[in-house]
């Protein structure tokens, strides 16, 4: 019989189907409860707001009273039992961006100086918060107010701007021990609107500074007390990499690693929760990436998409309707080359904006 697991967070849908891949019986309490999720989850619960989260969990577990639990964003921090992952007591000094910035001043990692109000250029982030949605670079203090004013005055610091490569490293940790699994260079929306937030990645980084990075994330990963597979966000420059942030759960990038590894990684997180580490570093397969997809114009799915999962992902339902610029779902491509994989990447949102209009 095939042990059992809760999978919840505010997006849980990577994870519960890299779980059933692995060929475990998933339950899930998300927030979207997407199609391609509800396909291969034996139940599922949808949540509104975060602070309903700790009770759908509850009522989950008194239904199923599965073999395990893992969380993801949004569900970091809850005390949870069962859990197979980063503890709730070390994942919260990386929730704040200021107490992951003096952790890594603390062990010698690059990162980019800390800087008073008063300082421009800079880049702008809340404390809290994923996702890079609200980050911004400010050239002046009427700009800071501006942005101070989009983000409700939530608490925030400033810090140098460097100027690079956006990429990411895959870790698997013990809480004592690491090994950096595999390099990403991540896709930011760009633009006007938002151009900092997470919009897809490529696996693995095609960057001169990714081996570089995949040594420092390794040092970081073993000295955070994390268990499980964790993320840590890079800046790369021609000269060095630089530590961003640390993501004490599983990261938007999965399904690129899995796509490049051939591996599972959800299995590869519950043997790191048991201590038990790859002897070898995994070997990529090719280039995978993934984007997330934002409607051309004013459009309605008037279709199954789930005949497409094996090219797009976050499946809405038939119905569903999407103003122009909104989040519809994330479209994937996979070559032997960076350009071959972005290439199979067009060829795919082509046939999926297609499939919508039919």
């Amino acid at each position: 019989m095939s042990k059992s697991v809760l999978v919840a967070g505010f997006t849980t849908r990577h994870v519960a189907v890299s779980a059933a891949k692995a060929g475990y019986t998933v339950y899930a309490v998300d927030h979207f409860c997407d199609a391609d999720l509800t396909a291969v989850v034996k139940d599922h619960m949808a949540f509104d707001e975060l602070e309903e989260l700790p009770f759908a969990i509850e009522e989950m577990m008194s239904r199923h009273n599965p073999d395990y639990v893992v969380t993801t964003s949004g569900a970091e921090l809850l005390d949870v039992p069962k859990r197979l992952g980063t503890s709730p007591a070390a994942a919260e000094r990386f929730m704040d961006k200021g107490e992951t910035q003096k952790f890594f001043e603390e062990i010698g990692i690059p990162v980019p100086k800390r800087l008073e109000r008063g300082n421009y250029p800079a880049m702008a982030k809340t404390l809290s918060g994923a996702g890079g949605w609200r980050n911004a670079v400010v050239h002046s203090e009427a700009e800071l107010l501006e942005w101070l004013e989009f983000v409700q005055n939530e608490p925030f610091m400033l810090q140098e701007f460097v100027e690079g490569t956006p990429a990411s490293v895959c870790c698997l940790a013990t809480g004592g021990k690491a090994v950096a699994l595999c390099t990403n260079m991540q896709i930011l929306r760009g633009g006007d609107f938002c151009p900092y937030a997470f919009s897809g990645s490529m696996t693995p980084c095609p960057h001169p500074m990714a081996s570089r990075m995949a040594d420092i994330a390794e040092k970081i990963a073993a000295e955070s007390g994390c268990v499980g597979c964790i993320g840590i966000d890079f800046v790369l420059t021609d000269t060095e990499a630089y530590a961003i942030e640390i993501n004490p759960r599983f990261q938007g990038t999965l399904e690129t690693v899995e796509g490049a590894l051939g591996l599972s990684i959800f299995q590869l997180h519950l043997d790191a929760c048991f201590g038990i580490l790859p002897e070898r570093p995994a070997v990529p397969e090719g280039f995978a990436v993934r984007k997330i997809l934002t409607a051309p114009e004013d459009m309605t799915v008037k279709t199954d998409l789930l005949p497409l999962s094996d090219i797009i992902t976050d499946i809405p339902y038939p119905g569903t309707t999407f103003e122009k610029g909104q989040v519809m779902f994330s479209v994937l491509g996979k070559g032997d080359t960076p350009d071959a994989a972005l290439a199979s990447l067009d060829k795919h949102i082509s046939l999926a904006v297609q499939h919508i209009k039919e």
